[in-house]
């Protein structure tokens, strides 16, 4: 029955993919092809998850042992509370709500406060798919007041959580308390933020590399926890691609999202003043070679897309996301050095290389300490069921979104023995 209400769902979504998309587009900012690609990927998230809960509703397999019979069964773990973010605002929010719903649970969803809208359309979307009242519920409010309610409560078993690391270690902490007549230990996860970082050594296609990192840095103006913050590039190389990729930045149109231009508008007055006080420090920090500043349009909060070089591994820039269409350009001695500086940030969400090595390429899958790696192509978009996405360290709990084991995040398994009597 939850898959089929999975699929109908699905269905909907598909049925009202182009009003979806432009309220993103007015909304959020998204360009229509951004717009299209969230509300795709919360269809894959619907159709993905419905057939995973097929498969784990059944028996798991457990050894046989003689005079009795063994079984072990998935069960859900009762209500949970979905906080989702404001970038991505109905794909995470479908997939974050969808998988403890696929496992059987129910949900109190808080949306962001920035995109209630979108998120009011998905649920109206839930009721005409004929969910039963209070699967999947709606609480819109001010995280400070509203979220801080939710995950305290005694009766939340589970809190899912996508935004920014300060937000969830605060949620972490608050999760870890045990409050009166609470007869559990609240399971609490957390897909925080990322600092990635994209390697180039000297035997990669230049070309190739460059258009890849300007594709990761500049999508969605940067505000994506797995867009490309660091470019590290080996010595012999550095220049080739720093011109190519300071060219290219330059060149990017700034626009309405409506109008389909690259560059749309950040999400909000507050999100612009930070991440252009980000680049006044970066001033004092590094070169900056393109950008800098905001783009005076009528219809928004705009921003030049940015580069700066030569920037240190522990500079400001290079360590503190910035949430922005903001690049920083690292120079590595060689693939050694460029390695350090990959792992030497507390995130491990996304990365990748761009090598014609292959000891370099197995060297990267053993040692590039992230989530999401990947090989000689950009460095976001991950795909439900072909790239399950979640990182390491302060990038949060590795949930793995979109992966085979995520359902199982909202379920226990209970183990029943029988002896014949006969």
């Amino acid at each position: 029955e939850r898959a089929r209400h999975l699929v109908k769902l699905a269905a909907i979504l598909r049925d009202r993919k182009y009003e979806l998309s432009a309220w993103e587009t007015l909304e959020a900012s998204k360009n229509w092809l951004e717009a299209e690609a969230d509300v795709a990927e919360a269809i894959d998230f619907c159709e993905y998850y419905a057939r995973q809960s097929v498969e784990l509703s059944k028996p798991l397999p457990v050894f046989s042992y003689p005079g009795e019979d063994n079984e072990s069964h998935l069960i859900p773990i009762g209500a949970g509370v979905v906080i989702p973010p404001w970038n991505f605002p109905l794909a995470i929010l479908v997939g974050m709500a969808a998988g403890p719903v696929a496992a059987g649970n129910t949900v109190v969803v808080k949306p962001a406060s920035t995109t209630p809208v979108v998120a009011a359309m998905f649920m109206q979307a839930v009721e005409d798919a004929g969910f039963p009242p209070g699967v999947i519920n709606f609480l819109p409010g001010a995280g400070s007041e509203v979220g801080d309610v939710l995950v305290d409560h005694p009766k939340t078993r589970f809190i899912n959580f996508t935004g920014s690391m300060e937000v969830g270690l605060r949620i972490a902490e608050r999760a870890a308390v045990v409050h009166e007549a609470q007869l559990w230990l609240k399971r609490a996860y957390m897909e925080m933020g990322g600092k990635d970082a994209l390697v180039v050594d000297e035997t990669a296609d230049v070309d190739s590399a460059a258009a890849a990192a300007v594709v990761s840095a500049y999508g969605f103006q940067g505000q994506k926890c797995s867009a490309l913050s660091r470019l590290i590039v080996v010595d012999d190389v550095y220049d080739a691609v720093l011109d190519r990729v300071v060219e290219a930045a330059a060149a990017l149109p700034v626009g309405p999202a409506e109008d389909n231009v690259r560059v749309n508008a950040v999400i909000s007055a507050v999100q612009q003043r930070n991440i252009l006080a980000d680049i006044d420090r970066g001033r004092s920090e590094a070169k900056l070679l393109t950008g800098g500043d905001r783009v005076d349009l009528d219809d928004g909060y705009y921003i030049q897309p940015t580069v700066f070089a030569d920037v240190a591994p522990d500079a400001y820039i290079a360590q503190h996301e910035i949430f922005g269409p903001v690049l920083s350009v690292l120079r590595a001695r060689d693939f050694d050095h460029a390695v350090e500086i990959f792992n030497g940030t507390q995130y491990g969400l996304t990365g990748g290389l761009f090598s014609a090595r292959r000891d370099r390429i197995e060297r990267a899958r053993r040692e590039f300490h992230v989530g999401n790696l990947y090989i000689n192509r950009k460095i976001t978009g991950a795909l439900v069921g072909v790239q399950p996405f979640g990182g390491f360290n302060m990038s949060g709990s590795n949930a793995k979104a979109g992966g085979p084991d995520y359902l199982r995040l909202f379920m226990e398994m209970k183990t029943v023995a029988e002896r014949w009597l006969v």
